[in-house]
């Protein structure tokens, strides 16, 4: 008797074994469905490629009163290696001009592709080569003649993730396009939605600041240091700011001829923010109106070109983020982006492909 309930309770625990093996496998199966009239699956297991990438960023300070300036650090040109093993793709990028050292710019990105879902996660770190690009703060005077000045006083890094859902993801690759994990092979679009969570640092040195301007205004327009000064709104040393954005937008991958993608996407995401950061008025005094809680609008924008014959492939893509920090005293707005140009090679062939 006790054999024959160890031999019922071994069979119910083999297949309760079973029903979760086949559901996390079709789990793991419906994140790569495809319909292959659309795409071409993957013929290989590995990837290496080798990428140029060429990065640019600004954020722009206004204060309640209207005084605003625009910083934006020299664009940069970075290349670096990256490999990828199906859909798990992962690189590392350098500053051609620290290649030597001395730099503090530094990235990282890693991405996650399948025809279901995607992963972004990305983290850069600015370096000490800002410029101011515009300003208002010399009125009418300086709104045409304006120079950019060169201003080491600020510093700023950005950490966040992405995750998208692909509802045409049977008939639409988003990995054909910027992971080049399969081949688009007829024309198709389809919707978007994602989440995402992003945390944003600033640091300024506004004393720094009002000196660089001031400095400025002598000498371009023989201002005195009382007609070129800071409103109180920027005259803060860190900010912290973070999000949680839920966004929707479509894309669309164009095959334009055989092996030959290009590939365009557009989001809208709603986020709502946080901040945290410390304001100092003309004579020190330490502020706390500097935190605040809201929604705002962001946008996600994609593009690229590709031509992949699926052993060989060449291409070109473009990702551009916007930020928009919104209060009555005070208000940043900001965006990075990247514009990679890639050439690889993909290797180990699956078994059915052999």
């Amino acid at each position: 008797m006790s054999r024959t309930c160890d031999t019922v309770r071994s069979a119910r625990k083999t297949d309760f074994l079973h029903s979760v093996g086949n559901f996390f496998t079709r789990i793991f199966r419906g994140f790569n469905d495809i319909d292959t009239a659309y795409i071409e699956p993957q013929h290989y297991n590995y990837t290496f490629m080798m990428q140029n990438t060429n990065t640019y960023e600004e954020y722009t300070l206004k204060s309640k009163s209207g005084q605003s300036v625009t910083f934006a650090p020299k664009p940069t040109i970075k290349v670096g290696p990256y490999i990828g093993w199906r859909w798990f793709f992962i690189g590392y990028t350098f500053d051609v001009d620290n290649f030597a050292g001395g730099g503090n710019k530094k990235e990282f990105d890693l991405s996650l592709y399948s025809s279901l879902l995607g992963l972004d996660l990305y983290y850069r770190k600015s370096g000490d080569n800002y410029r101011i690009i515009s300003t208002n703060v010399f009125g009418d005077k300086g709104r045409e003649s304006f120079r950019k000045v060169a201003f080491s006083g600020i510093n700023s890094s950005i950490k966040g993730f992405d995750v998208y859902y692909i509802f045409n993801h049977k008939k639409f690759s988003y990995p054909a396009a910027f992971s080049q994990s399969t081949c688009q092979k007829r024309s198709c679009g389809s919707p978007l939605v994602g989440v995402g969570y992003t945390s944003h640092s600033i640091s300024l040195d506004y004393e720094e600041l009002e000196k660089a301007l001031q400095t400025y205004g002598k000498t371009h327009f023989g201002m005195s240091e009382d007609e070129v000064a800071l409103d109180s709104g920027l005259m803060f040393r860190n900010v912290k700011y973070s999000s949680i954005s839920v966004s929707g937008g479509y894309a669309y991958n164009w095959v334009f001829m055989k092996n030959c993608l290009f590939s365009a996407s557009l989001s809208l995401a709603i986020a709502y923010k946080e901040s945290e950061g410390d304001q100092s008025s003309a004579d020190d005094r330490k502020l706390k109106a500097f935190n605040f809680n809201n929604f705002n609008l962001d946008g996600i924008g994609r593009f690229g070109v590709v031509w992949n014959n699926k052993k060989w492939y060449v291409g070109a893509s473009s990702v551009l983020h916007t930020y928009n920090y919104k209060k009555s005293r005070f208000s940043s707005n900001g965006y990075f982006g990247s514009f990679n140009i890639y050439a690889g090679v993909n290797f180990g062939k699956k078994r059915e492909y052999k």
